[in-house]
């Protein structure tokens, strides 16, 4: 079987926290060696909520500095900036002319967002399915690493080019499906109590990759426990197992096992354990950070690495539209 062609996106919202490098992230790195990977900084699609021109700018470079950090390589993927391809916003008003009112607003996460923002329901947040979709049908996407609150988008992609091709009688677009991860998806619990470490739920709720060793303390400090173990051998706790979780992965299995039989022996002291955890913690990201910094202060690199995305990326594109123009009717004379 051939390599698929996998396309993937993020929003320039904020910074990778912990949650990312071992979860999506992580397999990024490994699928682009495994398939043809188109990997974008999704600057449109932040426009729907009006972000300030610099502070715009320097989160498209934050992410675009930690994919690098984290180990995606412009020389085995695709790595580009949304905005720099020009094909981008005319597949997505191509589809726009066959994308339907009744569609678009029956579409679960714009309702949620007409509920939440009534004073900001835009046209972009209408056709923002329409623009993922172009996003993941300009370079012809067979698989997407979506997750659920996204397979909807995905439906709709499907639809979108289904309806292209059956609309001019050209077989242009495939269907593209969501990747599955499988059993390599890690998920990192988050210090707040709760499920996965996301920043839904607050900034405390997530390390950042660039947070500082006192940072990631005093995080540490606030993540959420319980009052202790009462009798040997209780279950923990959500909140607790959740910090059992996050020690298993970025600390020794000693150490693990070492709290663990303080826990089951009531002799735990959660302030020394989020002390360790809190230690290792900022030991494992640190070559991460270190990264990070290099990088971030390499202008030339940055400057090469988006040209050369930008290149490939339109070369793909280019061509998807060139078919879709002619398939149309807009030919030269």
């Amino acid at each position: 079987m051939g390599k698929e062609i996998i396309v993937s996106g993020i929003r320039p919202t904020g910074n990778l926290h912990l949650g990312n490098y071992l979860g999506a992230v992580s397999n990024f790195v490994k699928m682009q060696h495994e398939h043809h990977c188109f990997f974008f900084i999704a600057d449109y699609h932040s426009l729907t909520t009006h972000p300030n021109p610099a502070d715009l700018h320097q989160n498209v470079r934050q992410v675009l500095v930690e994919y690098l950090a984290c180990g995606l390589d412009p020389e085995a993927c695709t790595l580009y900036i949304q905005s720099d391809l020009p094909q981008i916003p005319e597949l997505y008003m191509l589809l726009n002319m066959h994308a339907y009112m009744g569609e678009l607003e029956r579409v679960a996460s714009f309702k949620e967002k007409a509920r939440t923002q009534p004073n900001n329901i835009n046209a972009g947040l209408l056709t923002y399915p329409v623009l993922m979709a172009a996003d993941i049908i300009i370079h012809k996407a067979t698989k997407v690493p979506v997750g659920k609150d996204q397979e909807q988008h995905l439906e709709m992609a499907r639809t979108f080019g289904n309806r292209f091709n059956r609309m001019y009688q050209q077989e242009i677009f495939p269907e593209p499906y969501a990747f599955n991860y499988g059993k390599e998806l890690i998920k990192v619990p988050g210090l707040q109590g709760g499920g996965k470490m996301s920043k839904s739920d607050g900034d405390n709720n997530v390390i950042n990759l660039i947070d500082s060793p006192e940072l990631i303390r005093k995080k540490m400090s606030r993540a959420v426990t319980d009052t202790g173990p009462t009798e040997p051998n209780t279950i923990p706790s959500p909140a607790v197992q959740n910090l059992f979780d996050l020690m298993g992965l970025v600390s020794s299995q000693d150490k693990l096992s070492h709290y663990q039989e303080r826990y089951a022996n009531c002799s735990i002291r959660y302030g020394d354990f989020k002390k360790d955890l809190a230690e290792d913690l900022i030991n494992y990201l640190a070559p991460a950070r270190e990264k990070i910094e290099a990088i971030s202060a390499n202008n030339t690199l940055l400057k090469q690495v988006v040209e050369r995305g930008k290149e490939k990326a339109i070369a793909s594109a280019a061509k998807t539209i060139k078919e879709c123009r002619e398939a149309i009717g807009f030919r030269s004379f």
